[in-house]
């Protein structure tokens, strides 16, 4: 105790200017301001020395000098204001939530307190009780509601199943310690929380739809739609009143000159109802079918949940501050190419089965390879190739596809009926390097693009264009197919040296492999967002395809 105590002697210049830093210069001009702070440091230190050297008090406190932050001598303190204020102002927060009604009881006990003339360790108290409002609003702003620990479980149990799926997580840059900590050296916590904010993937744009669809809410949302069969254009339905209203409600509808809005499925309410369909990527023909009514059957709550989940997806994402970005979105089965914050191209992938997952990560593209080899993985050659050649030898040659004895360059090739395969069927080592060379046949295709990550995934051409044409394309072991690569690659070479589109357009005719080193690198994240506002303003979303909303939500924090 008389260490702590003799640090704070030696620190006694610091304590001043925190306080000048939470307080103002006309919290120090009167000597019992000062006195009053540095009693409170002594009780406060007193009272914190039982806790653990982890505790989120011990660590703020010891962080601002135990100077404290909420509470001064006859009121509470301007970032105190603050924090209620920006409580109160948080529409996304439940006003019968439980962080909520606590800010309301220390409201009352502020009232209390000051109004009676309170005592120094009622004050002392009141502090700790409003940095642990504090540290639970601000665990809810800026991490979110999802239990990663428990999340990251459950991805772990699916290697049960033999699915092994990857989600890396990238903690927020600012903390409720830093965040504090910011607001005292700049003098407002509100503009503190501002900079917290996630600036990339629309957070705000989506919050503002949050806050949009919890308005609807709370006037009643909308009435269930009992739609059955299917529903087409230009015939009458008893249930068109109720669709008409449902997507006016979501914004989709909007009235048209001449529509006279009865029984009859009309053109107006066929292009709402294409609206709807983009947005919640559905085959877009205006016909009514299986798929679009189950989405039509989705309640506001439901809608809430999956916007909510999103946003706090997106605080734990990766942070990019590059000029150029390309991000991949599995849900939507779409890659976005961004160039200072706007969409320079887009175009439509295919990701990973269900049983395969393509997994959430952020890396860099660093080379891309033309005229590809592509090196069969251990567990597809046990479990698909194999089989094949169990039973015809020559599987593998119609393929294209070379067998070698290990992985050196002069590694001798083998013929398919040379070897007993079924005695690695389910062994451990596979001595055996499948290499499928370049050409028409190739699963890579004609060129690929690389950014080196433990998963071994990454962007590549395809021979299967027609899997395109779908709306759901969760086709691949992992990879990303992509399906214009060759647009990609010109695009990077607008702004690569060591990238020549004419003359890599050449090179692609043959079968000759080429490595391209780039020596402008553009940042990646394969993310997972099934709910998002785009390009031009538009909510969207999209089915659940691996399940981890479902996931995450069984383990979602409630406040």
């Amino acid at each position: 105790m008389i260490k702590l105590k003799n640090r704070v002697v030696r620190l006694l210049m610091g304590i001043g200017l925190f306080s000048v830093l939470l307080f103002g210069q006309s919290a120090l001009a009167k000597t019992g301001n000062l006195a009053f702070h540095e009693a409170v440091s002594d009780v406060m230190m007193n009272s914190l020395q039982a806790q653990s050297k982890n505790s989120f008090l011990r660590k703020l406190y010891t962080q601002l000098f135990f100077v404290p932050v909420w509470i001064d001598e006859e009121s509470i303190s301007s970032f105190t204001n603050e924090l209620f204020a920006q409580i109160k102002a948080d529409k996304t927060l439940s006003q019968t939530s439980r962080l909520y009604q606590d800010m309301l009881k220390l409201e009352q006990k502020v009232a209390e307190v000051y109004g009676d003339s309170g005592t120094l360790s009622q004050k002392v108290n009141l502090e700790f009780r409003i940095s642990q409002l504090y540290k639970e609003y601000a665990d809810y702003t800026l991490y979110g509601s999802i239990n990663w620990g428990a999340f990251k479980a459950r991805l772990f149990n699916l290697k049960a199943q033999s699915i092994y799926a990857g989600w890396d997580t990238h903690r927020p840059r600012v903390s409720p310690l830093s965040l504090v900590e910011d607001a005292a050296i700049n003098g407002s916590l509100e503009d503190a929380f501002k900079r917290a904010t996630p600036k990339e993937y629309h957070y705000t744009a989506l919050k503002e739809e949050l806050i949009r669809y919890l308005e609807i809410q709370q006037s009643g949302g909308w009435a269930p739609l009992l739609l059955k069969g299917t529903l087409k254009p230009e015939k009458s339905y008893d249930a068109v009143p109720l669709l008409r209203e449902r997507l006016r409600i979501t914004g989709d509808y909007k009235a048209c000159r001449g529509s006279k809005e009865g029984l009859v499925y009309d053109e107006c309410l066929k292009q709402a109802v294409i609206h709807f369909q983009k947005r919640n990527g559905l085959e877009s023909n205006g016909v009514i079918g299986k798929n679009t009514r189950a989405v039509l059957g989705k309640t506001v709550e439901q809608r809430i949940a999956t916007i909510r989940l999103n946003l706090d997806r997106i605080k734990w994402l990766k942070e990019r501050n590059e000029k150029r970005h390309i991000m991949i979105n599995i849900p939507a089965f779409t890659l976005y190419f961004e160039e200072d914050k706007k969409l320079r191209q887009s175009m439509k992938v295919i990701t990973g089965k269900r049983k395969h997952p393509t997994p959430i990560l952020s890396n860099t593209v660093q080379y891309i390879v033309l005229n590809p080899y592509w090196n069969v993985p251990k567990s597809i050659i046990q479990k698909e190739m194999i089989p094949k050649l169990l039973r015809n030898p020559n599987a593998m040659a119609k393929k294209e596809i070379e067998i070698h004895i290990g992985w050196g360059k002069n590694a001798r090739k083998v013929s398919g009926g040379s070897v007993n395969w079924s005695r690695y069927r389910y062994s451990k080592s596979m001595p055996f390097r499948f290499a499928q060379v370049p050409g028409a046949q190739n699963a890579l295709g004609k060129v690929k693009f690389l950014f080196p990550n433990r998963f071994i995934v990454y962007m590549h051409d395809t021979p299967t264009k027609s899997l395109f044409k779908k709306n759901v394309r969760a086709f691949s072991h992992g990879c990303i197919r992509l399906e214009q690569p060759i647009e990609l690659l010109k695009t990077f070479s607008t702004f690569n040296n060591t990238v020549n589109f004419d003359k890599s357009q050449k090179i692609l005719e043959g079968k000759k492999r080429t490595h391209l080193d780039l020596d402008t690198k553009v940042p990646v994240d394969v993310v997972y967002l099934t709910s998002w506002v785009d390009y031009d303003g538009v909510l969207q979303f999209r089915n659940d395809i691996y399940g981890y909303d479902k996931m995450q939500l069984s383990s979602f924090r409630k406040w």
